[in-house]
């Protein structure tokens, strides 16, 4: 397998940058995932390491050749497509093998291969059948497993699951992981669902308008983002944000409400007395219940119970919040509820740059 480099690595379409500058290193047989709302430039980053778009400036290197201008075939990727792209009049054995055939590769290795893949994939009940006789699932599996036979040195995986059912990308999620367990291959994966980049990457790339936000493992993207983008956009439900005054010990809502600041927070964040920065929480970080010192007066607007717990969604200070509380908390629409903060878990932004502080 191969580690893979981007540096200064900018793409034009006529007179439009959409990726402005981009820095990436990616180590070898590390699976990283690159995340971020629709039109961020995930998608084009992976088609440019593809080689499916070309790079505009910058170079991209895999292991230590530099294939910047390198057609797709000989760069030794393998590209997973959202939309399976399988012959549809061809058998799951013939589309596994299909590239291998057109290469020229001997009629044993082809079937060594295609054997291989399918029991590592669990496709071998399906070698016969041709794709309209599979599930999606299925048909997904034959698209990795086609990927698979090529031996690359580099997987890119292109929002493989997102036509899967909900149960089904669970399932494929976990098989892609383990995949990646067994091959030890250096894979790179676009997806838009934050839930797919947490579960299955090593390190995460969260993306926005071309640039890159922030670069680090799971854990830390979640517990220390970088600013108000990759909070927001890391975590479900999405973080709270609430505009506040910092008063030394406390922090002041917008009506009044003093919340308490933990010592240390409060000693680091010393320097900004008196200013208005923005005060981030996690639903998760909520309880229904006066059970500490920071507790609020919310107005529930809406309750969703999902089992293990419950989302209450209302107004506070002029603000919409969710909160997360236990699954029989009792409360009702409109009426007033008291909710307690866990300002231990706080983060705070810069209103204008919204960097965390």
């Amino acid at each position: 397998m191969a580690r893979v480099s981007l540096k200064g690595v900018v793409k034009r379409y006529g007179a439009a940058t959409v990726i402005p500058r981009l820095d990436l290193d990616i180590e070898d047989r590390e699976f990283v995932v690159l995340v971020g709302p629709s039109g961020c430039g995930k998608t084009t980053t992976l088609r440019m390491i593809a080689g499916l778009e070309p790079v505009s400036e910058g170079t991209i290197r895999i292991g230590d050749r530099d294939v910047t201008d390198l057609r797709p075939g000989l760069r030794n990727c393998s590209m997973v497509f959202q939309s399976y792209a399988l012959y549809p009049h061809m058998t799951v054995r013939d589309n596994i093998g299909y590239g291998m055939r057109v290469r020229g590769e001997s009629r044993a290795r082809i079937e060594s291969k295609i054997a291989e893949a399918a029991r590592i994939l669990g496709l071998e009940p399906y070698l016969d059948r041709r794709p309209k006789h599979l599930s999606g699932g299925q048909r997904q599996r034959v698209a990795i497993g086609r990927a698979i036979v090529r031996n690359p040195d580099v997987f890119l995986f292109d929002e493989p699951l997102s036509n899967l059912d909900a149960k089904l990308r669970i399932e494929m999620r976990t098989e892609i992981k383990n995949l990646h367990r067994r091959l030890e291959s250096t894979v790179v994966y676009v997806t838009h669902d934050q839930v797919e980049a947490m579960t299955l990457a090593d390190r995460v790339v969260v993306m926005n308008s071309g640039v890159i936000e922030q670069i680090a493992d799971p854990i830390t993207l979640y517990e220390k983002p970088a600013n108000m983008f990759v909070a927001a956009f890391i975590g479900a439900p999405s973080m709270n944000f609430l505009a506040v005054r910092l008063t030394g010990d406390a922090v002041e809502l917008a009506d009044g409400t003093r919340l308490p600041v933990p010592q240390e927070r409060a000693a680091a964040l010393a320097g900004f007395n008196g200013r208005s920065v923005m005060l981030g929480l996690r639903p998760e970080h909520m309880a229904g219940g006066e059970k500490g010192p920071a507790v609020v007066t919310l107005v529930p607007r809406t309750i969703e119970p999902l089992g293990p717990h419950t989302l209450v969604i209302g107004e506070l200070a002029g603000t919409r919040i969710t909160a997360q509380v236990d699954a029989r908390f009792p409360c009702r629409p409109d009426e007033p509820t008291r909710i307690t903060f866990d300002m231990n878990q706080m983060h705070v932004f810069d209103r204008e740059t919204g960097k965390t502080l």
